[in-house]
């Protein structure tokens, strides 16, 4: 078959792909629990602003958004899923293989993940390291030899006699959520490196490492309550002594009702998260198809919208809200990525 035959069969696609897109006229946006809220205020503000249509959110979580977002081209697609960790190369090539070929990137600021219990329970807040986090919820952990075993422990003053004795009981998200991917990597992993035995594997077996590292325990003391950060909130107000894992906006907006941990000595507050001195902190997505710019009605009034300084610069309303702003460098270069709808390289360094 000659070229022209090929370059009539994309332009016949890419028609195609248009008009599917164009029997919608409501944006459609998936994924992130922790970025939900975020989206959710700038899509009611522009959908009275702009009188058109509020952009439709589901919260489905970020690995769960992902998967439909690369799934193809057209209405029957997503424009927008947000992420609370980046998009995976192996994510990316899905996207590849389905068509999803012109993907923009914006990452629109920083949260941090909260280990927190009800202010019900009348004590002060924690203070854990996240060594101490990585032996009460890892599937293994190192024995008195050094070699792994089942995790053992069942009550916090088991790891340290400091923390309180009461059951390792934490509620937190499924596997399908960024927040678990973030937590495992910045918590977990953090306290799992600290065992010299273990960071050795990661020169060895890097998977082997990633895995030990990684893997929470399945014996009922880690306990998957589903992408609702919003009921992991509620379960904690019944059951005192629960520890739960979400993101700091959650723990900002339930302030009378939950009180986060402090790890290794600092709280989680907007500031220590601004200033990375958290350490449990992460960056915020959402990700754009370039093809349905343009055709869905609004699409590039709410990406202007999200990336003006009204929404989320250090005054704007997202702050109010908890999300954590990007320095003004950064700001300005992602609003320029968005105005000219430039996508990302495939050639960029994914995880």
């Amino acid at each position: 078959m000659n070229k022209s035959f090929f370059y009539s069969s994309a332009i016949a696609a890419a028609l195609l792909a248009s008009s599917a897109v164009s029997a919608r006229d409501t944006i459609e946006i998936v994924g992130s629990s922790t970025v939900y809220p975020f989206a959710t205020v700038v899509a009611e503000r522009y959908g009275r602003s702009s009188g058109g249509a509020t952009p439709k959110i589901e919260a489905t979580g970020s690995g769960g958004g992902l998967k439909l977002f690369c799934s193809g081209v057209g209405a029957s697609y997503p424009d927008i899923t947000n992420s609370s960790r980046r998009i995976k190369a192996s994510e990316f090539a899905l996207c590849q293989s389905n068509g999803v070929n012109d993907i923009i990137e914006v990452q629109i600021g920083f949260d941090g993940i909260v280990i927190a219990n009800a202010n019900a329970s009348g004590a002060a807040p924690l203070n854990l390291s996240r060594r101490e986090l990585f032996l009460a919820l890892a599937k293994q952990v190192p024995g008195s030899d050094g070699e792994l075993v089942d995790n053992p422990y069942t009550r916090w003053s088991q790891i340290n006699s400091n923390l309180p004795d009461s059951a390792i009981e934490v509620l937190g998200p499924p596997p399908t959520s960024g927040t678990r991917d973030a937590f495992a990597e910045l918590a977990l992993e953090g306290g799992c490196k600290t065992f010299e035995t273990i960071s050795a594997l990661k020169k060895s077996d890097k998977q082997a490492y990633k895995t030990v590292c990684h893997t929470v325990r399945e014996d009922g003391a880690y306990i998957e309550a589903g992408e609702n950060d919003n009921l992991i909130v509620q379960k904690l107000e019944a059951n005192p002594s629960a520890l739960g894992i979400f993101g700091f906006s959650f723990l900002d907006q339930n302030a009378d009702k939950v009180q986060g941990s402090l790890i290794e000595g600092v709280a989680p507050t907007f500031d220590s998260i601004a200033d990375k001195s958290y350490p449990v902190s992460r960056p915020l997505y959402f990700y754009v198809k370039k093809a349905h710019i343009g055709v869905v009605p609004g699409l590039q009034g709410y990406l202007a919208e999200f990336t003006s300084e009204k929404a989320w610069g250090p005054e704007g309303y997202l702050a109010e809200k908890g999300m954590i702003p990007l320095p003004t460098a950064e700001r300005r270069a992602l609003a320029a990525v968005v105005a000219t709808l430039t996508p990302m390289s495939g050639q960029e360094p994914l995880k």
